[in-house]
């Protein structure tokens, strides 16, 4: 459990790492940050690198609370709508969030490490929750639950890392709206789009 003492330092390390990076940040520049002496920073965090894992796995873990804390109950249509704007609100609107995802892929070549514990913070369960939901609705016909899921996870990250991550908003626009009603049509209407396809 973290105290409230890491969590001050953890608040003070987050615009840190923000501002110069991961390689520029000093244990010196957070103790300032967070307001504490740098023995009670060493008394929480014995270097840099464990306190960046630990502010990995925190922002991870808060997101996942923040979009995966409800359950997924009602009918798919609306629980998938919900879900996905939700995911995307929770996400898109969140500036600090999202300079802190362009951080942890600029490191991750260096920290493949960080990246994987970020991805098993947040996408892995994320993935896991809504396979279960889908195996729980045979109506829906799909065959293969699980990268149904991924598709519908993996295709909501990419539209927030392409509209905002990389700026893409401004060269290849999409409403996030047209984006949501077409993914979910594509998972409720499986059967249907198998069938045409079967048939041509």
């Amino acid at each position: 459990m973290v105290t409230e003492k890491a969590e001050q330092i953890l608040n003070g390390a987050m615009p840190e790492f923000l501002q110069n990076g991961y390689a520029c940040t000093s244990m010196d520049k957070v103790a300032k940050s967070a307001g504490v002496s740098k023995q009670t920073l060493y008394s929480h965090f014995s270097d840099k690198d464990g306190l960046f894992t630990a502010l990995v796995e925190r922002i991870a873990t808060e997101k996942f609370n923040l979009v995966w804390s409800h359950p997924l109950e009602g009918q798919p249509e609306e629980v998938l709508r919900d879900l996905a704007k939700r995911l995307v609100k929770e996400n898109i609107n969140d500036n600090e969030y999202l300079c802190f995802v362009r951080l942890i892929v600029a490191e991750s070549g260096k920290r493949p490490d960080l990246a994987q514990l970020f991805l098993k913070k947040l996408c892995q369960p994320a993935v896991i929750i809504l396979t279960q939901y889908l195996q729980e609705h045979p109506e829906l016909n799909i065959i293969d639950c699980e990268a149904t899921a991924r598709i519908f996870v993996g295709s909501l990250i990419h539209f927030m890392l392409v509209q905002e991550v990389l700026s893409g908003k401004e060269i290849m626009p999409i409403e996030e709206d047209r984006m949501i009603n077409s993914l979910i049509r594509l998972i409720i209407n499986q059967k249907e789009l198998l069938t045409v396809i079967s048939n041509s």
